[in-house]
């Protein structure tokens, strides 16, 4: 015999104290007891036989045993003299009786299985710990705290398949399907804000650097790698200040090329630079692993690179991270593989891969090949276009020639000093040093220059005879034509150093410099900084993905299994193809039936009785005499009962993943201080228990009141949808029914010759009206919605429960009621 009945209200203990011996009763008692220990006043309802009560006594007295307690006892039946024998241990304020002479209310067609069965809606009711108080206080009212209930019940609910395929649906999308993981990016960043990672953990993919540490100088100041850097730096000023002072005039009319001495200073910035980077490279080397070493720490200490300690991102920091994470992820209802798929990826991103295998960055960044080439000297070109240099040659000695006489030797020599000036181009080549021992040579063409200049000259120099111009103009066109060659040939000096400069590439020195700081700084920040948090954001992430990739293999495999037993109920066996048979649209047979709260209840299996006489047990294993399942229909409902039932709301599976996916956060939030202890200690199997409870939990408020009730984990349960976006019917009946202008229609639970019994006092009544909250939700603030029609202000609001109507109280006449004080009880 078991208390606890699949449909039972949260709070209340059901005791069924029929159809069993003295012993297992004995025993359902105790083991009440102890499930309410930790109780202050434990409720239990009781259901009995009216004629057993006296016998009883030392049971109801048990209940009493540890402290106080609150009893409501269901006497059913109708004994054979005209009055109730209660016992004392029965009498108000913290007990009272509710006599039920007869389920049926009297039905003529009414059978023993029909009125067993009638009594699961009204115990189911009783059993919400709100009616089962308010029926208490008011039986406290009544003489004798003992009445006979009259009710009206509308009760709504899903037909069979509605609720499995809402629970198949919901399953499926707490599940989901497996997919590739996303990217991953940082708080803030232009994505959907579910799926960046929060605030905390950003630093740990490699997308931030915290404030403490952002622009920080990781090189000791007077440490070698500082001055490497320092010495590196010095020389590439060194050599952009040398290329800037010759590109102009100075350089090819003056000394200064020998004074600055480029080759020499690109030689000095490839040496520092390759000493700096193999500074840089010897410490990726040295700190390369997982996490820094002490042994490693010293030896960047000796290389000059400090590394502070930092408080705002470290490992303290990840466990609620990650938590947040999941809260976030799981509070958007994203089924459980996607959520396991972004731990798994932010595992991969957060896993530190060492410095060493940011190696390869470095040749990028830096190549040695490149480093050792800046000291190679590149050949000089003086350049320009071959042909618009040798038409310019030749109209600037023509120029020359102008002047009348002396025209025929200014001209010719004109020409001859734009050559001359190529040669001096070539002897100043800046890739040759002062000592001549780096010297990368050099080449111009001059040979159509010389020509042309020559030409020009004497062209220029017939013309100046033959137009006979005064000797100013002479002079003039003279002093133009040397200085135009002047300027032009510093322009092509220029150009000519801009290219040379451009070929040797001085430049990467500067990016590559300010590349291997850069590395460096990533380095320190991520390799080694963060070392110890990635690595234990990566271990937690994994261990997560892992805890909650188990949790929905374990919500796949009771998917299977349900799938499995929908499919064929045929091949189950007799015993579970018993339970199939239990509905609400076939009340069962009476042997069933009056086994109803042994642990299984209308979709259960009945358990056999437990006092057969040896006999009577063989009797019950014979093939031929084993009880069959009835066909649906051959109980119709009480009179009192009108039942309506709904095909699921349109918000019944969200609601119910939703639930599902709080419930997760409640497992998970149980293990946290593991997960941030050490992932790896965390066992599946305890998660996967606990997931099977959630389940079967979840399954019980659907098939209780299609998940009306709001478990005690879900945040905000006055959001909660109503009963018709849940179940998918209308509250119109039960807003009727509960109007405080309609008529009292509830039918007394007792026959015709019954109602003698009764009290005759309309004011010694109690009436209470109740309704699920889920009703209140689907009919406010639109007063009219669901044809909710101004319900009375007295009404119960019943956290859960699937039933609304009307119970009232009627007193019994005063001598109906016999207190017996003594009379031999059971002996445990």
């Amino acid at each position: 015999m078991n208390q606890e009945h699949p449909r039972a209200g949260a709070g209340v203990v059901l005791v069924d104290l029929r159809h069993a011996d003295a012993a297992a009763r004995h025993g359902a008692v105790r083991e009440a007891r102890e499930q309410t220990q930790l109780s202050g006043s434990p409720r239990f309802l009781v259901v009995d036989d009216a004629v057993e009560l006296v016998h009883h006594q030392l049971l109801y007295e048990q209940l009493f045993a540890y402290g106080p307690a609150r009893v409501l006892c269901l006497a059913v039946g109708a004994p054979d003299e005209p009055w109730l024998r209660r016992p004392p241990a029965l009498r108000p304020p913290n007990t009272g009786v509710l006599w039920i002479p007869d389920p049926c209310a009297g039905s003529r067609d009414a059978e023993d299985g029909r009125r067993a069965a009638a009594l699961r809606p009204l115990t189911e009711l009783l059993a919400e710990s709100a009616v089962f108080d308010a029926v208490l206080t008011a039986l406290g009212d009544v003489v004798h705290g003992t009445a006979v209930p009259a009710v009206r019940v509308v009760e709504h609910d899903l037909t069979e398949e509605a609720a499995t395929r809402a629970w198949r649906q919901a399953i499926e999308g707490l599940v989901g399907q497996d997919v590739p993981p996303p990217a991953l990016v940082a708080d803030g960043a232009a994505v959907a804000g579910g799926d960046a990672v929060p605030a905390e953990l950003a630093p740990l993919l490699g997308q931030s650097v915290p404030r403490s540490v952002s622009g920080r100088a990781w090189l000791l100041p007077d440490g070698p790698a500082a001055l490497q850097h320092q010495r590196c730096d010095e020389a590439l000023r060194d050599a952009v200040d040398g290329m800037e002072r010759i590109r102009g005039a100075a350089g090819l009319y003056t000394p200064a090329v020998r004074e600055v001495d480029l080759p020499a200073r690109l030689e000095v910035l490839s040496h520092t630079l390759a000493e700096y980077r193999d500074t840089i490279a010897g410490a990726l080397t040295d700190g390369g692993g997982d996490r820094l070493r002490p042994d490693q720490r010293s030896r960047l200490l000796k290389r000059g690179i400090e590394l502070p300690e930092t408080t705002e991102v470290s490992r303290a920091g990840v466990g609620p991270g990650l938590r947040h994470y999941a809260e976030r992820l799981l509070g958007r209802k994203l089924p459980l593989r996607s959520v396991a798929a972004r731990f798994a990826a932010l595992a991969d991103r957060s896993a530190p891969a060492g410095s060493a295998a940011r190696l390869a960055r470095l040749d990028e960044i830096c190549p040695a090949r490149a480093v050792a080439e800046l000291a190679v000297p590149v050949p000089f070109m003086v350049w320009g276009a071959q042909y618009a240099e040798a038409a310019l040659a030749f109209v600037v000695a023509a120029v020359a020639g102008l002047w009348p006489g002396v025209g025929w030797v200014s001209g010719p020599l004109t020409g001859l000093a734009g050559a001359g000036l190529v040669l001096l181009m070539l002897r100043h080549r800046p890739n040759r040093s002062y000592d001549g021992r780096i010297d990368g040579g050099g080449s111009a063409r001059t040979g159509l220059r010389v020509l042309a200049g020559l030409l020009g000259g004497v062209a220029g120099a017939a013309v100046g005879q033959l137009v006979g111009l005064p000797l100013v103009a002479g002079i003039a066109a003279l002093v133009l034509a040397l200085t135009a060659l002047a300027v032009f040939s510093v322009h092509e000096w220029t150009v000519s150093v801009d290219r040379w400069w451009a070929e040797t590439d001085a430049q990467f020195a500067v990016g590559a410099l300010s590349g291997l700081d850069e590395l460096l700084a990533e380095t320190v920040v991520h390799d080694w900084l963060f070392a110890d948090a990635r690595y234990h954001c990566s271990d937690g992430a994994r261990g997560v993905a892992q805890l909650v990739r188990s949790l929905a293999d374990t919500a796949d495999e009771r998917l299977i299994a349900s799938a499995g037993a929908n499919a064929a109920p045929q091949d189950l066996p007799a015993a579970q193809a018993v339970a199939d048979s239990w509905s609400w649209d076939n009340w069962g047979d009476s042997a069933a039936d009056d086994d109803w709260l042994g642990g299984h209840g209308p979709r259960g299996a009945p358990e056999p009785e437990p006092d057969l006489e040896p006999d009577a047990a063989k009797a019950a294993t014979v093939p031929d005499e084993a009880p069959r399942a009835p066909e649906p229909g051959t109980y119709s409902d009480p009179p009192w009962l009108e039942r309506e039932r709904g095909d699921g709301g349109s918000r019944l599976v969200d609601t119910l993943v939703a639930d599902l996916a709080h419930g997760v956060l409640m497992i998970l939030g149980g293990r946290w201080a593991a997960i941030e202890r050490d992932p790896a200690t965390v066992p599946a199997g305890s998660l996967c228990e606990s997931m099977d409870e959630l389940l079967d939990e979840e399954h019980q408020r659907l098939l209780r009141d299609g998940a009306a009730a709001p478990p005690p984990f879900v945040p905000e349960p006055e959001m909660r949808p109503g009963a018709a976006e849940l179940l998918g019917v209308s509250a119109d009946h039960a807003g009727r029914l509960l109007g405080a202008d309609q008529p009292d229609r509830a039918i007394a639970l007792c026959r015709p010759e019954h109602r003698r019994l009764l009290s005759k006092d309309p004011l010694a009544e109690r009436t209470l009206r109740f309704a699920p909250l889920a009703m209140r939700r689907g009919a406010e603030p639109d007063a009219a919605r669901d044809g909710w029609h101004s319900p009375a202000e007295d009404v119960l609001w019943t956290p859960g429960g699937r039933h609304a109507g009307v119970l009232r109280l009627v007193p019994l006449r005063a001598d109906t009621v016999r207190n017996v004080r003594t009379e031999e009880g059971e002996a445990p």
